[in-house]
């Protein structure tokens, strides 16, 4: 038998992905919980027990234990099926060529013994100084490399390792011109670093004094891909999954899914644990990358805090940071640390320095909030220049393929209520085919004009989405400003859903306006499957009230235009027809009134 169909038949797949997901029955040989693959309030993920496949009617992934283990952990099969086989007790078949021993998780291991050795004396000394209990130096696995050149290399020919596999573990480094190989920690605390999994992938080194570099970690190698790893995961995840283990001032995201707490040193995340925030991580000396994100997301990762020094380094830290997640669907948000310092001074300062740093973390803005306040901070809205410099430099966020984009969504409304602009033309210039895209004077103004009547008509199209009947209330005389309003309240003459206007319009620029204003008019927090009937009926008496309010809205706006252009002619007209001029003012103020009367009735 296969090392396949063995660990097929020692394992249930209900077994495996039980522990990730939490199943209960839908029918003989079935169990159903939710996804684990996409967010979701109602489980349309489902376990065949006797076929041992699952399939998400929701995102429609599908596959074997072994595929669910490849997706869920971001394995290669190899990995996903030496991970089942440990866990049936079986011993998997191995090629001709690969390596059955002595991999680099095995180096690493022998390693990591050494370190922890010679931990006692200096590096033990200085964790016990940064105020490192001995359960978190346990807990971490914390060692010393002493000095001296080869004093890991000797260790490991008494072992029966060679030069060839410390070096390709990164644990050696080599002179070109000599040929010489020597160890490459020497006089430095050990950190040692594990995936998410928990395998010892390599290590980081810090020096004890002022040699540089203060920092060195383990170089690439086929386990060791800083762009892949995160510091801390391995504990934070574990920790994350324990009930009630989340601490204060950091968030649940819907669905289940936990925050992380990003940060930037091996200290910071290890005095975070200690101190009680379990979800801090760190890079490894990069930004956040894409890989990161897509492992993040498989673990079910909904929120990152990103909580770097309070110091220009770390504000770019920050924004680099939240530029690597762009696509991603967490909710990322940017915290400063208390009183200019760095995450782990802050928490062992005492009690109110964790009182201080949950404050942040709860006090953080979102992404949209940060990267507008810094753009505006830094070139100022009250002239059309700043303005228009705040949205070139904020571009590449603003302007994402997916309208749908919370990130990006997010940041166009509070650039848009932050300068006062127009979404519809700012929306029209992010979709512009120009490769280059600028933004002259007539682009800013036409931005900022009209942006309270052309509000009222985004409005009214809303809820004319949430029930397309309403369109029968109109007189289909109101004169639009907005041109694509236009367009769409006349070719939505006599359609009986929201889902036909949309597809009236499939293809065209106005569909993602519409699948956007679709989308505001519904509150996703009150669709359970108890209250949707109800809901529902709330919706259409919501809307048809609103119709009429915003259509009283629409004749108030065009009142006060027409206020607005007989004062601007008034200064320029003869005396006689200033008095006439006047009059109609008068009139048209008192129209104005009586609707406002009707607004309040």
């Amino acid at each position: 038998m296969g090392s396949k169909e063995e660990i097929r038949d020692r394992i249930n797949i209900a077994d495996v992905i039980g522990e990730y997901v939490q199943l209960s029955p839908a029918g003989r040989g079935r169990l159903k919980g939710l996804c684990p693959f996409h967010k979701e309030k109602s489980p349309s993920f489902q376990v065949d027990t006797e076929q041992g496949y699952f399939y998400c009617f929701g995102c429609k992934a599908g596959g074997d234990m072994f595929s669910f283990v490849q997706r869920q952990e971001n394995l290669s099969f190899g990995d996903a099926l030496k991970k089942l086989a440990e866990k049936a007790g079986v011993t998997v078949e191995t090629r001709y060529g690969e390596k059955t021993s002595r991999d680099l998780y095995d180096v690493n291991a022998f390693a990591l013994s050494y370190f922890r050795e010679h931990l006692p004396g200096p590096g033990l000394d200085y964790f016990r100084r940064r105020g490192l209990t001995d359960a978190t130096i346990e807990r971490f696995e914390l060692g010393y490399a002493p000095d001296g050149w080869d004093g890991l290399l000797s260790r490991a020919r008494t072992r029966g390792l060679t030069e060839r596999q410390l070096l390709e573990a990164g644990l050696l480094s080599e002179n070109v011109e000599s040929g010489r190989v020597y160890d490459r920690f020497r006089g430095r605390v050990i950190f040692p670093i594990r995936d998410h999994l928990g395998r010892l992938t390599g290590f980081g080194g810090r020096v004890l004094g002022d040699e540089k570099p203060k920092y060195l970690n383990t170089p690439e190698t086929e386990a060791f891909k800083k762009g892949e790893l995160l510091y801390g995961l391995n504990l934070a995840r574990e920790a994350l999954r324990q009930p009630g283990s989340v601490p204060a001032g950091s968030e649940q995201a819907k669905g289940g899914a936990a925050e992380l707490i990003v940060v930037e040193g091996y200290m910071d995340v290890i005095a975070m644990h200690q101190a009680g925030f379990v979800g801090a991580v760190a890079t490894l000396g990069t930004a956040l990358t894409a890989e990161h994100a897509t492992l993040l997301s498989r673990l079910g990762v909904g929120g990152l805090s990103l909580m770097f020094d309070h110091d220009q380094a770390g504000l770019k830290a920050t924004l680099s940071g939240l530029d690597q997640v762009i696509g991603s669907r967490f909710r990322v948000r940017a915290c400063s640390v208390p009183n200019g310092k760095d995450p782990a001074d802050a928490v062992m300062s005492g009690p109110d320095g964790v009182a201080a740093v949950r404050r942040a973390l709860a006090a953080g803005v979102d992404e949209a909030q940060f990267r507008v306040k810094a753009a505006i901070e830094k070139h100022g809205k009250d002239t059309r220049d700043g303005k228009r410099q705040v949205l070139m430099e904020l571009l590449p966020r603003l302007q994402q393929g997916d309208i749908l984009d919370e990130g990006s969504a997010r940041i166009r409304d509070v650039v848009c209520d932050e300068l006062d602009i127009e979404p519809v033309v700012l929306l029209d210039w992010l979709r512009s085919k120009a490769k280059r895209k600028t933004l002259t004077d007539t682009h800013m103004v036409a931005m900022t004009v009209g942006r309270g009547e052309e509000g009222h008509e985004l409005a009214l199209l809303r809820q004319i989405l949430v029930d397309p009947t309403l369109l029968a209330k109109l007189d289909g005389q109101t004169p639009w400003r907005n041109q694509m309003v236009s367009k769409v309240m006349l070719a939505a003459q006599g359609a009986s859903s929201p889902e036909a206007i949309v597809e009236l319009f499939r293809g065209q620029p106005e569909e993602a306006l519409l699948i956007r204003l679709l989308f505001e008019g519904r509150d996703p927090g009150t669709l359970g499957r108890s209250n949707t009937e109800q809901y529902e009926q709330k919706v259409q008496g919501y809307a048809a009230a609103a119709v009429d309010d915003i259509a009283v809205g629409l004749t108030i706006d065009s009142l006060r235009s027409e206020v607005d252009l007989l004062k601007t002619q008034i200064k320029t007209a003869a005396p006689a027809e200033q008095m006439d001029i006047l009059r109609q003012i008068q009139e048209l103020q008192r129209a104005i009134e009586a609707e406002k009367r009707t607004r309040r009735n």
